[in-house]
């Protein structure tokens, strides 16, 4: 484990099961396993592969504290309360590197092959999940459109209202000798050509060219509030997803002024503006390393390699890359220099 990468780091408290007692400490997680380290004696308590997850949920200890657990194969329960900066970035982010690892990279933890069976159990777990995610979205869904559709239908009678108010309006002041003043009610509104239109510029992104598409946790200027959802690099700019692939925000590339890599799995991309905050995004995905070449090929002139990030700069690039240190390859008490939207000035505004 000890060639592993340190993702990012929480401070939390952990539960001994036998002792009946919360533990303080800091919650690690790289890119194979999920460790933590207590506070007083700097040793693991906690050690596991991702692979070996079953279940990641959000539970309450005691009906009060929040907290996250994480079982285990032979149903050892693992419990994390007093997460910072929330127990929701905690929960996306493992969640989002385990299942990289049950999907993307099966047996990658410590080189040992599951048995169908237990892939079989881990996967399940994981759309279980998910399952119940989106039947609570289901039912939010359900009931936001049974509203859209009480005001569509008062819209609609609005709308039939002031048509017969604008037909009496045209009539009365219109000459009684006047044939066709009854016909100007009539006249077709601009509706169908703004569809017209709308629908003729969602052709035209549709052929844009796709560079890479990878799945990431996202933060926007609250480091507290985060969600799954992906990033879109086009040969035009960016577009950011969230899980149910609405558009959450579209950068041209003009529209990029400076993309920052803080690790080789965290970037933030900035857009300024004068007169208002500026628009940041934090992006942290176990498929980063990927994007990384391509942004910096994209953003050359706009990309900035962080220090815990400089090796990932290309050869020739800078000869400071040779001299930058790796905080995955740190000392875990040093680890902490993993943000997601925290330092570095990325959610600073304009």
């Amino acid at each position: 484990m000890s060639r592993d990468i340190y993702v990012h780091t929480w401070p939390c408290s952990y539960y001994l099961e036998l002792e009946k007692r919360w533990v303080p400490g800091k919650l690690l997680l790289t890119s194979l396993s999920v460790r933590f380290m207590t506070d007083k004696t700097g040793g693991f308590l906690v050690d596991f592969p991702l692979a070996n997850i079953v279940e990641i949920k959000k539970e309450a200890s005691h009906f009060i504290f929040g907290a996250v657990t994480i079982l285990e194969k032979d149903n050892v329960k693992h419990w994390f309360s007093s997460l910072q900066p929330s127990r929701n970035v905690v929960f996306h982010v493992i969640e989002h590197f385990w299942r990289e690892v049950l999907l993307s990279q099966p047996g990658a933890a410590g080189g040992s092959s599951a048995s169908p069976e237990t892939k079989g159990k881990q996967l399940t777990g994981l759309m279980a999940c998910s399952q119940k995610r989106l039947e609570d979205a289901a039912r939010v869904l359900h009931f936001q459109g049974e509203q859209l559709d009480s005001i569509a239908s008062g819209l609609d009678r609005m709308a039939s209202d002031l048509d017969v108010a604008d037909r009496l309006l045209t009539e009365l002041e219109s000459p009684s000798w006047w044939p066709f003043s009854f016909k100007f009610w009539k006249m077709p509104s601009d509706t169908e050509l703004r569809e017209g239109s709308s629908a003729a510029s969602s052709k035209a992104l549709g052929k844009e060219g796709i560079v890479i598409r990878i799945p990431v946790v996202i933060s926007q200027r609250t480091e507290s509030h985060v969600k799954p959802g992906r990033l879109t690099i086009l040969v035009s700019g960016l577009e950011i997803h969230d899980s149910n692939s609405s558009l959450i925000h579209r950068f041209e590339r003009e529209d990029v002024d400076d993309i920052k890599v803080h690790t080789r799995y965290e970037v933030s991309i900035r857009q300024r503006f004068i007169g208002k905050p500026d628009i940041v995004f934090h992006l942290i995905s176990a498929r980063m390393p990927e994007a990384i070449p391509v942004l910096e090929m994209q953003f050359s002139k706009k990309i900035e390699f962080l220090e815990d990030a400089m090796m990932l700069r290309s050869p020739g690039a800078s000869s400071t890359a040779e001299k930058g240190h790796s905080v995955w390859q740190a000392d875990p008490g040093e680890a902490e220099g993993s943000r997601l939207g925290g330092q570095g000035g990325a959610g600073e505004t304009g």
